[in-house]
């Protein structure tokens, strides 16, 4: 049995329907799993990941666990509680959704500091790890969708400065190839996309995929970190205006781990724009 946290998650959702679609006996679990968030046959059992004794009896009986960092709550984790969990359980795989910013962002309380704290107690645990580290979301353009229904535009800072994004869908199929494959036990993936893209490329994505002109704002500096700060801490709103705007040769290198695991190249922005374009209409 594989358990996935953050089952409900951009890549944990995904994660679940390849896991299930290759016959594996899959556990999800999240804060509100529920049997409608799932394919048919996949275990819904609603835990959190900051609570290691609610967390314990899902693991029983496990040969395998995706483990997500966190995300906002990743301070509040005890990674040694949840990995003596799943040891006592029985797993002895474990795949843990990081972040490329453990690297290239270890000054970073938000990025780095808490990061590599979990990346350590994973490497500590005794059990077989990976370590998934992938860069920006494609799925971050979630967050034009209001404004590009209403009002066919796009704003966003530093419009012409370029990330090679990555498809949580790419992100989910090396978790499941790690999980269910041997080969792969301490290895650490870098997850990007297959090319540099900019906010004004991937509007221009949007727009195609929309068969619609989508018109590119460029917002300042300010305006972005005030629009950041309605739904993340300062630090962490500062730390990726700091990413987007003036990314190290790290951020903007493309990895080759992706095809490497898969067999295949990365999908572009373009790929997910046309799969999601129903968000955006």
């Amino acid at each position: 049995m594989i358990v996935v946290t953050g089952a409900t998650g951009n890549v944990g959702r995904s994660l679940v329907q390849v896991l299930a679609g290759a016959g594996e006996k899959v556990t999800a679990t999240s804060r509100r799993v529920s049997d409608a968030d799932l394919p048919d046959g996949v275990l819904a059992r609603p835990a959190d990941l900051t609570d290691a004794g609610i967390l314990r009896p899902v693991l029983d009986g496990a040969d395998a666990l995706f483990l997500q960092n966190g995300g906002a709550d990743a301070h509040l984790l005890d990674p040694g509680q949840i990995l003596d969990a799943a040891r006592d359980g029985g797993v002895r795989r474990v795949v843990l959704l990081s972040s490329q910013g453990v690297a290239t962002r270890p000054e970073s309380a938000s990025h780095g500091g808490v990061g590599r704290a979990i990346e350590d107690a994973v490497r500590r645990s005794g059990l077989d790890w990976v370590i998934l580290r992938p860069g920006g979301f494609d799925s971050n353009a979630y967050v034009w969708s209001e404004s590009v229904r209403a009002l066919r535009t796009v704003a966003a800072p530093f419009g012409d400065v370029g990330l090679p994004t990555v498809d949580p869908d790419d992100i989910a199929e090396v978790a499941a190839a790690t999980l269910r494959e041997d080969g792969h036990a301490g290895r650490v993936y870098e997850l990007t996309g297959p090319a540099l893209s900019t906010p004004r490329q991937r509007a221009g994505a949007l727009a195609e995929a929309l068969g619609e002109p989508v018109r590119f704002v460029e917002q300042t500096r300010d305006e972005a970190r005030a629009q950041l700060l309605r739904f993340m801490p300062e630090p962490v709103a500062e730390t990726t205006l700091a990413i987007l705007g003036e990314p190290t040769p790290a951020e903007r290198r493309i990895s080759p781990d992706i095809e490497r695991v898969l067999g295949r190249a990365p999908r572009t922005f373009a790929d997910w724009a046309r799969r999601h374009v129903a968000a955006f209409r």
